[in-house]
């Protein structure tokens, strides 16, 4: 059976609010509905989030769809960059792309990568070992995690390459047998479910 990674899609940016309690937009909102209306969305059988406002909304629109309350993980946060605080959109890509290419190092102290990976590998190692192989599970998180995440499943060094599409609100797939990716990042509206 199958396991996805979930993106929370497009937030209300308000550089007044820490990031991790931005929720979602009414985009976001509405891309996170369509996705808990496709087949896939109805199969789930658990779904676990990130304890940020913005996974936490997307995590209760797919449960609700399948009937299920979500559970929030510790482990799952995005990497932490409160030291910086809120960064420009252009500023902040060229921060995640020295995140990326610096994982030993932090960035003017944020989570160094290799923890952030550490810590959501953990997380979600630590929920695997208790679930039920035969049903699909959701965990439902953040772009940067995620791609670390997805690093270790492909077995690569941690490199900025295998980041999701911009904007948010993408999945990959990976089997529950073997942890092996199915599919790349794809827009959660827009995939047609495990194969």
């Amino acid at each position: 059976m199958f396991g996805l990674y979930i993106t929370h899609p497009q937030v209300r940016i308000d550089p007044a609010v820490p990031v991790p309690k931005w929720g979602l937009s009414e985009l976001g909102a509405a891309r996170a509905h369509k996705a808990a209306e496709s087949d896939w969305g109805k199969q789930l059988r658990r779904v676990a989030s990130s304890d940020e406002t913005k996974a936490i909304e997307t995590a209760e629109i797919l449960a609700a769809a399948a009937g299920l309350a979500i559970e929030i993980v510790d482990g799952m946060h995005e990497n932490d960059r409160s030291a910086t605080g809120f960064l420009p959109p252009p500023e902040f890509e060229k921060a995640a792309n020295w995140f990326f290419a610096h994982p030993e190092d932090s960035f003017r102290g944020w989570e160094r990568a290799i923890d952030a990976q550490r810590r959501i590998i953990s997380a979600v190692t630590n929920i695997l070992a208790s679930h039920d192989p035969a049903l699909p599970i959701a965990f439902v998180g953040h772009g940067g995690v995620g791609t670390l995440l997805k690093c270790h499943l492909q077995g690569r060094p941690i490199r900025r390459d295998g980041d999701q599409p911009g904007g948010g609100g993408n999945l990959y797939c990976f089997s529950l047998a073997d942890r092996r990716l199915s599919c790349d990042w794809t827009p959660i509206e827009e995939w047609q479910g495990w194969m």
